[in-house]
């Protein structure tokens, strides 16, 4: 297949881009810098691109099977819970005009369910620094349910925390907003063989997953 992943150099698209490349798939890495992705040996190809200018992300997801997006909200300080809608929203609009057929999005825990009508982010121990990226997710993932007009997605979520770490290939798989039981933790390396299983599966259009360690 041939897969562009957009926010390529980061802790999570890196390695989605490395999973992608062992598979044998065409990677083309996309950021800002242009910078290849660490880690990634491979049929990796390095991008400059800007996701919020729809004619450069229209260029660059041209004839590709599907894209991968790990791209982030400002982490400045400022709120990102307008930005990062706005950033998708124009991001979504090249896609589209580029004829890409799927977009899986590497998304946030904190809007998982932990009971009916409460969320992750809104438990009182939820971690104040990481709340106004987890609403932001939670918003981005509300826009793309209010508009039947975008290209399909697939929103990922991982477990509350991740990290890089081993990859084992072993994780549990949620479909749906419910947050899996003893979710804790999943390494990068795994959050990315989840991902890379569903680039190439298509089986989730328009569906919110969930991803954590083995019980």
């Amino acid at each position: 297949m041939d897969i562009v992943v957009f926010g390529a150099t980061g802790m999570v698209g890196s390695r989605i881009a490395a999973e992608a490349a062992s598979r044998g798939h065409t990677v083309t890495a996309v950021s800002r810098s242009g910078k290849a992705p660490e880690g990634v040996a491979g049929a990796v190809t390095s991008a400059v691109g800007d996701a919020t200018d729809p004619a450069q992300v229209a260029e660059l997801v041209k004839g590709a099977d599907v894209v991968a997006s790990a791209l982030v909200g400002p982490r400045d300080g400022t709120d990102p819970r307008g930005p990062l809608v706005q950033l998708y929203k124009d991001f979504l609009s090249g896609v589209r005009a580029g004829g890409s057929p799927r977009t899986v999005i590497a998304g946030g825990a904190g809007s998982l369910l932990v009971a009916p009508g409460t969320r992750l982010a809104d438990l009182p121990d939820f971690p104040e620094m990481y709340k106004p990226e987890a609403l932001a997710h939670a918003d981005l993932l509300d826009s793309l349910r209010a508009d039947s007009t975008l290209p399909i997605w697939t929103y990922i979520s991982p477990a509350p925390e991740i990290g890089p770490g081993e990859r084992t290939g072993g994780f549990r798989l949620g479909v749906g907003d419910e947050i899996l039981p003893h979710a804790g933790t999943i390494s990068a390396e795994d959050y990315a063989v989840a991902f890379v299983d569903e680039l190439e599966s298509g089986a989730h259009p328009r569906q919110r997953l969930s991803v954590a360690q083995k019980a």
